[in-house]
């Protein structure tokens, strides 16, 4: 086994449910579940342990309540924030996040100073930048997870109008994490054959705005709560592409510094992860009207970037 520790930050159904999934796989030797909640990551790092002697895993979890005990984590994944309240606008659930993400990341890089930092927080774009200012980290260590739960998302649905495995389909969302989304019809392939020679347009386009729509579909159903089954498998997937250095191309949200033609801003886009975090951001030939899509899409981080550092400037 490899000997790695890595720490979640949000006791919830996506932070608990990503720790029991990567405590299946047997990869690492220690999770840390935190969270503000008296008892509750206790609990949860007490049921996952108990589980082991049926399910056979060797992974120590661990529920607490003090940053102390996340010391020398290798990987942290951040899931700690609040969803949209009725009555909240966009500024006050952004400025609020903005707050929480930022004084989680404080307390866990001042204890893990060398780790590699997952965002899961919403507004996503938003709060990876977040935790890229507040850390200090270079832009390798600071990562966002969408792109692969949007993949997910635009995957089952194509699989499941053309009846087939969603493993052969071949396929990226890139973008924001958003309205900005951006699914690359041109670019998918199901069993090895363009998508447009499968599917009509109209096709399509719906299945291009159901994947836009996830999340929210999902919202609507429960009523309460959201999605946190496939957020959780997207979380253990990049996790363990870091742990095994796997090469595998994954669509994250990381720093661009002039790939595509943008810089300063983080943006989805297909990487390669590896022990040290981002290993390499792959560039694929986007047409002109793909790259227009993209520069839309980092125009609208930007600007919820630029909101962010006016929050981080009040918070000092």
């Amino acid at each position: 086994m490899i000997i790695l520790k890595i720490t979640i930050i949000g006791s919830g159904f996506v932070g608990a449910t990503a720790a029991h999934i990567l405590a299946l796989k047997n990869i690492v030797d220690e999770i840390v579940l935190i969270d503000i909640l008296e008892g509750v990551p206790q609990g949860k790092a007490l049921d996952m342990t108990q589980s082991s002697a049926i399910e056979n895993f060797k992974t120590k979890i661990i529920g607490t309540n003090s940053y102390e005990a996340t010391k020398n984590s290798d990987i942290i994944i951040i899931t700690a924030g609040i969803a949209r309240k009725p009555g909240m606008t966009r500024d006050e659930l952004l400025q609020t996040n903005v707050k929480i993400v930022s004084s989680v990341v404080k307390q866990a890089v001042q204890y893990s100073p060398e780790s590699i930092l997952i965002v899961v927080s919403n507004p996503l774009d938003a709060m990876v930048y977040t935790a890229y200012k507040t850390s200090g980290f270079p832009r390798y260590r600071v990562i966002g997870m969408a792109g692969i739960l949007d993949t997910a998302r635009y995957k089952t649905l194509i699989a499941d109008r053309l009846n087939i495995d969603a493993a052969k389909i071949d396929c990226f969302v890139i973008g924001s994490h958003g309205d900005t989304m951006i699914a690359l019809p041109r670019l998918t392939k199901a069993d090895g054959k363009q998508l447009d020679k499968l599917l009509t347009k109209t096709e399509i386009d719906e299945i291009v705005s159901k994947t836009k729509n996830g999340g929210a579909e999902i919202v609507g159903l429960l009523k309460t709560g959201s999605a946190y089954y496939a957020p959780a498998s997207s979380i253990v997937e990049m996790i363990t592409a870091i742990v095994n250095d796997t090469g595998k191309v994954l669509p994250c949200c990381v720093f661009l510094n002039g790939e595509y033609g943008i810089k300063n801003i983080f943006v989805g886009v297909p990487v390669i992860l590896g022990k040290e975090g981002l290993k390499e951001i792959v560039e694929i030939e986007l047409n002109d009207e793909e790259l227009l899509l993209l520069n839309n899409a980092a125009d609208a981080v930007r600007e919820l970037s630029g909101l962010v550092d006016c929050f981080l400037a009040d918070e000092k």
